[in-house]
């Protein structure tokens, strides 16, 4: 399952995390926020162990959603070491995300 990832604990989570992460940054009003979600939680079952899945509300953490320029939701990025390595913007089919993640392990 998806971590919920706030401002507060973002870096100690995601930048600081051994293994990739992955962040969709989506608010529940965003009707591709919800059709990128089954996604994402399957992702999260499929990479479990290999993938950190996050999820980031930018209403209620707008800070971090600052900190990375995201215009758009939803936003995915594909962090490894502390950087960002990936990014896609708007809803995605399970195996494109899926090929971003292949990619960075």
């Amino acid at each position: 399952m998806a971590i919920e990832v706030t401002d507060a604990n973002f870096e100690e989570l995601v930048l600081k995390s051994e293994i990739p992460v992955l962040v969709d940054f989506w608010a529940e009003w965003c009707g591709p926020c919800r059709m990128v979600a089954p996604v994402v939680e399957e992702l999260s079952n499929d990479y479990e162990g290999k993938v950190l899945v996050t999820k980031v509300d930018v209403d209620s953490n707008p800070n971090t959603a600052m900190q990375f320029g995201i215009r758009n939701i939803p936003t995915i990025l594909f962090i490894k070491g502390g950087e960002v390595v990936d990014k896609h913007v708007g809803a995605a089919p399970k195996s494109s995300l899926a090929a971003k993640i292949d990619a960075i392990l």
